[in-house]
């Protein structure tokens, strides 16, 4: 009986304790007992557990409510208290690791954070209008030899048709022009604002906030809505109500309402006045003349609606789907044209088509960087398990004392999870610094204006579970695995890790740079991509162009007026006007036919009006015949096309050959004068649309000069400036370089690269990281190896190659597991794009010795220092 518990101390737990929980606690009372027998003996062992059944039985004794669990002491606020207490001593105490730890953590939380912030802004795209369920763009589909293309150009009797047999499943259509640059003109203050010409239901549509006048202000035919902001600038501080102004030097309208400047995560950002739809139209002959006519073939204008409260999108979006269809003659039932409604919810994230089917768009970014937010967090946490459990020797002993005078497992578990919640609390304080510190670098990068949601109690509640669960996951492992140790092998100096112990770092090691390499292989692809699209021949030569839109009445007929003082002055080389800037096609036309042409071929091509100087001014490269020439007055019925219209065609020889522009006594006759070189107009990313030029001084409304290259440019556009002013002072000087304009038709890509760079190099940094304070516990574990090596005429190289090649070999794995899974999801985002580049094996290699590099720096610090460690001061230690 000596070497079992006293009896009398088993009665008195049989007799206060309740009888569902008698197993348990005994079970757990004995196995510690039989600890201490092992350790220390069976007097001290039935010491111990007399001490530990008193200290049970305390509660009963001083006529307290016993603990109707025998571990909740585990959570007590006094032990809580000691669990971070002795936590933050340990962290002070190896203030080296804690830093990295921290350190880490802190970064990928960071990163976590403001990804997350990115990914909010981007779903709560247009939520700020209150009806974003219910609005939606009308839409068409159309087929062109075949192909099925999707666009929000529509025919303008297409709303009085919805209205009329659809008019219970609409709560509001509104037409409206294309969001465009509109002088605005009060007194001498003379701005460009963007706007839009809409149907006066719109701004209830939208929800605006009125901050003065209501959402039916836009009923009278000559008025205006503007938006705070060009309230201001037009009006200062004076009040904007019922006061006169202009638009585009040529309408008069008065301010009847002024909303609040709309969130910069909306569509209609840009949205800065609202002018009626209907005096768009009685100031637009053509515009009248599309509405009279009742011209279902000219697709100029958008149209938007709400839809009836009781309506279903899809289903109202199939019941339309002919509208168009039973209207149109029979040439133009070609094109099967199909209306569906677009809803807004879609515009922004899921706006791509293909064959007349939505195939995603912006969300794949929205994903992807959620995944890479979730990988950096998980690569900042593999940090934190890798450090604690490769520390795990030098802190057995302290689990082996800690459960011989009578600690639990589930103690030593709370104990290592309060550690771990410890690091990760102080993670997510500098988290929020950093956050704070870089938000507006970030808000720079990602065209936002996102801000700290401090007053949001869903993103505290969001923290909270945030930290929680990655204090969880960070702790988890160290927790359960510092805590299995057993107290005999460990007191007794028999314990070893084993020889798969380090296994699992190793692996974690290998999935961090996995990660990070496929990281710099996805930005490396990304700009080559957007440095292949720049190197795209263009056709022509917009160095030194620069561009104004004629929005003011006041430019026309001045054009020879400003081209030959412009001239004359040495401001310029050439100049010429055009229908589209250089870096759009603003209309398109069907309706050709020529010689040889394929009955049953739906032609359609991008039409674009110049004058005769044109070719000169952008410096456009012939192929075949001439350009358009003041010496042949016959060139008002001449035509210039690109190469991509000659594969249309099929035609050989083109120059000379006639081709036919509508039908009947309204046909014309073209002939072409010359081929050139395809111009880049459109995406960069797209094929060269079939093209062609026609000779005309109406229908133009683009300026474009080429600036002289013997001039700085900044001299050449005062002068042009100056002379602008002299001729057109009712006009504002607002000009665009053609270049500039062009790159931004990348924006979008290099947002992307420059955050996917971000990104990978902080997964880097964090993987380093991690490396370097493994790097460092290795060199300090094999101190006495170290020094014996050296005694026996080891070099500082030797040592520097052996501490190193563990982890060379873990990165190589990495890189092996890596470049497939890049070169699979890369290439299939590379299929988006018509024109792209090819995936190089030398991105593969540059990635992997990129990696290595890294490594070897990383790792070399703590092995040098190591191996020129004196190997007397080791050997002595040990």
């Amino acid at each position: 009986m000596q070497n079992q518990p006293p009896r009398w101390a088993e009665r008195l737990l049989e007799f206060f304790c309740a009888p569902h929980l008698l197993e348990e606690v005994q079970g757990d009372l004995h196995e510690r007992f039989e600890r201490q027998v092992a350790l220390f003996g069976v007097k001290i062992a039935r010491q111990q557990y007399v001490l530990n059944v008193l200290s049970f039985i305390r509660p009963f004794a001083l006529k307290r409510k016993p603990n109707p669990y025998p571990f909740t002491f585990l959570y007590s606020p006094s032990m809580l208290r000691n669990y971070l207490k002795v936590a933050f001593r340990n962290l002070t105490k190896n203030a080296g690791y804690s830093a990295i730890n921290i350190g880490g953590l802190a970064v990928g939380m960071a990163v976590a954070m403001m990804i997350g912030l990115w990914i909010y802004d981007e779903l709560s795209y247009d939520k700020y209008h209150q009806h974003y369920d219910r609005l939606a763009q009308v839409m068409q589909h159309q087929t062109f030899n075949g192909n099925k293309g999707t666009g929000n150009a529509i025919p303008m009797p297409l709303e009085a048709e919805l209205r009329t047999k659809y008019g219970t499943d609409f709560k509001h259509l509104a037409m409206a022009t294309w969001q465009g640059d509109r002088i605005l003109t009060y007194g001498e203050t003379k701005i460009t604002r963007p706007g839009n010409y809409i149907d006066v239901d719109m701004p209830r549509m939208l929800s605006l906030k009125m901050l003065k006048g209501n959402h039916d202000g836009l009923k009278e035919l000559n008025s205006v809505l503007l938006s705070a902001s060009t309230a201001k600038s037009l009006f200062g501080t004076s009040d904007p109500m019922g006061k006169l102004m202009r638009i585009d030097n040529k309408l008069d309208v008065k301010v009847t309402g002024v909303y609040e400047d709309l969130p910069h995560n909306s569509q209609f950002r840009d949205l800065t006045f609202i002018a009626p739809w209907k005096l768009y139209v009685s100031s637009q002959k053509w515009v009248q003349r599309a509405l009279d006519e009742g011209q279902w073939d000219n697709n100029s204008f958008q149209l938007f609606a709400q839809i009836a409260d009781h309506a279903d999108m899809d289903k109202l979006s199939a019941k339309i789907k002919n509208t168009k269809l039973d209207k149109v003659s029979a040439e133009e039932k070609k094109f099967k044209a199909e209306i569906f409604l677009h809803p807004m919810s879609n515009w922004h994230l899921r706006s791509n088509w293909e064959a007349g089917v939505q195939t995603g768009g912006f969300i794949q970014y929205v994903w992807l960087f959620a995944i890479v937010g979730l990988f950096v967090l998980l690569l900042a946490c593999i940090n934190f398990m890798n450090l604690s459990t490769a520390r795990s020797e030098k802190r057995a002993k302290e689990v082996g004392i800690r459960k011989a005078v009578g600690s639990i497992r589930a103690q030593l578990i709370n104990q290592f999870f309060s550690e771990s919640f410890l690091v990760v609390i102080f993670a997510f304080l500098g988290a929020v610094l950093l956050t704070l510190a870089v938000l507006p670098l970030f808000n720079e990068i990602t065209d936002k204006k996102m801000v700290f949601p401090w007053a949001e109690p869903v993103f505290w509640l969001v923290s909270v579970g945030f930290i929680v669960l990655t204090g969880v996951l960070a702790g988890s492992y160290p927790a359960l695995y510092l805590s299995s140790f057993q107290p005999v092998k460990v007191l007794k100096g028999t314990f070893r890790a084993g020889r798969f112990a380090s296994v699992p770092r190793q692996v974690l090691v290998v999935v961090q740079f996995t990660v990070s390499i496929t990281l710099i292989i996805g930005t490396l692809i990304v700009y080559r991509q957007i440095q292949h699209t720049k190197d795209r021949p263009m056709g022509y030569d917009n160095n030194g162009l620069i561009m104004m839109q004629m929005m003011s009445p006041d430019f026309y007929g001045k054009y020879d007026l400003l081209r030959t003082e412009l001239k004359k002055q040495g401001a310029i080389v050439e100049m010429a006007e055009s229908s589209s800037p250089l870096t759009a096609v603003w209309s398109n036309n069907g309706g050709f036919e020529w010689k040889g042409k394929d009955p049953s071929l739906q032609a359609e091509f991008a039409t674009i009006w110049v004058t005769h100087d044109f070719g000169k001014t952008v410096g456009w490269k012939f192929k075949e015949g001439r350009d358009f020439s003041r010496s042949f007055s016959t060139d008002t019925m001449a035509i210039v096309i690109n190469e991509a219209a000659i594969k249309f065609m099929g035609i050989q020889n083109p120059v000379g050959k006639v081709v036919q522009w509508g039908q009947g006594k309204d046909a014309g006759h073209f002939t072409i004068v010359g081929v050139i070189k395809d111009m880049l107009m459109q995406s960069p990313y797209e094929p060269v649309k079939q093209t062609i030029y026609f000779m005309n001084y109406e229908n133009v409304n683009w300026m474009t000069m080429k600036l002289n290259p013997a001039r700085s440019a900044s001299e050449s556009v005062a002068m042009i400036e100056a002379t602008f002013k002299k001729h057109l002072p009712a006009a504002p000087f607002d000009y665009k370089f053609a270049d500039q304009e062009f790159g931004k038709k990348f924006q979008s890509e290099e947002r992307i690269g420059k955050l996917a760079a971000i990104f990978a190099l902080l997964a880097v940094f964090i993987s380093c990281l991690g490396l370097f304070g493994l790097a460092s516990f290795v060199a300090e574990q094999r101190t006495k190896e170290i020094g014996v090596r050296k005694v026996l005429g080891a070099s500082v190289f030797n040592l520097w190659g052996m501490l190193s090649k563990d982890f060379v070999v873990l990165v190589i794995i990495s890189c092996l597991i890596a470049i497939p899974i890049a070169y699979y999801y890369l290439n299939d985002w590379l299929q988006d794009y018509k024109y792209h580049t090819e995936i190089s094996w030398w991105i593969f290699a540059m990635a992997t010795l990129g990696a290595l590099a890294i490594t070897l720096l990383t790792v070399s610090y703590q092995s040098i220092r190591a191996a020129m460690a004196n190997p007397i001061k080791s050997l002595k230690s040990e």
